[in-house]
């Protein structure tokens, strides 16, 4: 089960409301002298608590909770270090109601049955209310949030859950519906700093026997990235080598090798995984590499899965690089392939030549808008019976069916384009492929309006053989450029255009 803290800034912290004995009156645990130091300096009322001001106001779900008003179920949604089972411990010390806390780690089915059970006999026989705390409550199977359904709704129990990943995602639904969300937030540093020095000071802490530096502070600080109970661990392992060597202050030299590495916060299955992941995809289709390069090293540090990064790129040359550079999928997939390939860590650096190729291309999404509007039309039942000429012609009898006849062969005409119906009947000049003018694809946009009109037979545009460019920005003279007539009045396909 997480230790999540949260703590006051200033003052002594206030008697608990219920005391608390060796066992742990209050459903937990108690906090002794060899308890972990983000346990011991857990604050023991609401008004200790900092860094979730919203959730604070008079008459606020979460003061009613604490305080044993209104038996409504919540949620708690934040990252570790926020508080969520700090506050568990707030609730179960209200003295007027049995608390349980089980973790969806070890627990299941019959152990939820097992509370609710005991709750319903309770509360007919005029015992306390029930509140239950589940902690990492997004562990538990569909089958096991079911199992809490019919309890929450008649408030047999009142449910008090924890989570660090987005409910929405991976609570049920109906058991969303029937509780109040409230989500914490990370601490900022000014926050986590006043904490780190009241624990420094505090009895509950290293009681003023030695002096944090200023450096280190801030190493402290910056490494918890919000989580005070990172930035307690850190501090306490610190002490414990400053007290080890005999000095009596915690430098930026001991805390660095007290805590040597910053844990990145980056749950591979969790709700950070997919905001990186839509970081990491939206630097490089805003053209950021330098950001693009930092939400790709924070999943490498995290140990995120190279061949799921490589799969992303892939899509990403496709779906927002496209035709305006065409060398983009080649560069992907043969990233992907260097990390089958190679593996890591020396496939790091294809991923990283990759990722800057796709962040500084040229940006096009018309292929992407072009087949979403295609499959519209398809889902949407237009289309047709394929044009006769087109239909296979190879085995025997299709002859005689018709098949093929009028096919006109491409190679056979000088330009490699002929007029002919390609497309269903309904769909006969449907445009979906809209080019962009960026990079590459500027040529593409040149060139398939001729091939448009070549195709479907149309009119070629006007023009005068020295004057200005036609009407639809292409080329107005000689022989081989896009949109002009050849000799015999026919429009021709230049060099490399074909």
């Amino acid at each position: 089960m997480e230790s999540d803290t949260l703590f006051s800034l200033g003052g002594p912290a206030a008697a608990p409301s219920a005391p608390v004995g060796p066992s742990g009156a209050d459903g937990f645990p108690a906090a002794g002298e060899d308890s972990p130091l983000p346990v011991r300096m857990r604050p023991a009322s609401i008004d200790d608590l900092v860094g979730q001001d919203h959730l604070l106001a008079p008459g606020a779900p979460l003061r009613q909770l604490v305080g044993g008003g209104a038996p409504m179920s919540v949620i708690l949604w934040g990252p570790p270090g926020s508080g969520k089972t700090t506050i568990a411990h707030l609730v179960a010390r209200a003295t007027d109601r049995r608390f349980v806390a089980m973790s969806a780690l070890n627990a299941g089915v019959k152990d939820v049955r097992a509370v609710i059970d005991t709750a319903r006999r309770q509360r007919r026989a005029g015992g306390p209310q029930t509140v239950l705390f589940i902690d990492e409550v997004h562990r538990f199977s569909k089958t096991q949030q079911d199992s809490l359904l019919a309890a929450v709704e008649d408030r047999t129990v009142t449910l008090l859950a924890a989570t660090t990943e987005n409910p929405y995602f991976s609570v049920i639904s109906p058991l969303l519906s029937r509780c109040v969300l409230l989500t914490l937030q990370p601490l900022n540093d000014a926050a986590v700093r006043g904490l780190l020095r009241r624990a420094v000071a505090d009895e509950r802490g290293l009681a003023g026997a030695l002096t944090l530096e200023a450096e280190a502070e801030d190493h402290l600080v910056r490494l918890a990235g919000g989580d005070v109970r990172k930035a307690l661990t850190a501090l306490e392992a610190a002490a414990a080598s400053a007290v080890a060597v005999g000095t009596g202050r915690i430098d930026l030299a001991t805390a660095e090798q007290a805590v040597d590495v910053a844990a990145v916060r980056y749950d591979r299955d969790g709700d950070a995984h997919y905001d990186i992941t839509s970081a990491f995809i939206k630097s490089m289709r805003g053209s950021d590499v330098d950001a693009s390069l930092h939400w790709l090293a924070r999943m490498l540090v995290a140990g995120e899965d190279a061949r799921f990064v490589a799969r992303r790129l892939v899509i990403f040359a496709s779906e927002d690089v496209g035709m305006a550079d065409p060398t983009a999928l080649t560069v992907a997939t043969a990233a992907a392939h260097a990390v089958e390939f190679v593996g890591l860590p020396e496939a790091q650096l294809n991923l990283a030549q990759a990722v800057i190729h796709l962040a500084a291309a040229p940006k096009s999404n018309s292929a992407t808008t072009a087949l979403g509007a295609a499959m519209t039309d398809v889902r949407a039942g237009r289309g047709g019976p394929v044009p006769r000429g087109l239909r296979d012609a190879h085995y025997a009898g299709a002859r005689g069916l018709g098949h093929g006849t009028g096919y006109r062969y491409p190679h056979d005409d000088q330009r490699g384009v002929v007029t002919q119906q390609y497309a269903p009947d309904d769909l006969v000049g449907t445009d979906y492929y809209q080019p962009s003018g960026h990079g590459a694809e500027r040529s593409v946009a040149a060139r398939l309006p001729l091939l448009r009109r070549i195709v479907r037979g149309l009119p070629a545009p006007v023009s005068r053989p020295d004057g200005p460019a036609a009407a639809d920005g292409r080329h107005p003279s000689g022989t081989g450029h896009t949109g002009v007539a050849d000799e015999n009045g026919s429009e021709a396909v230049g060099e490399g255009q074909q």
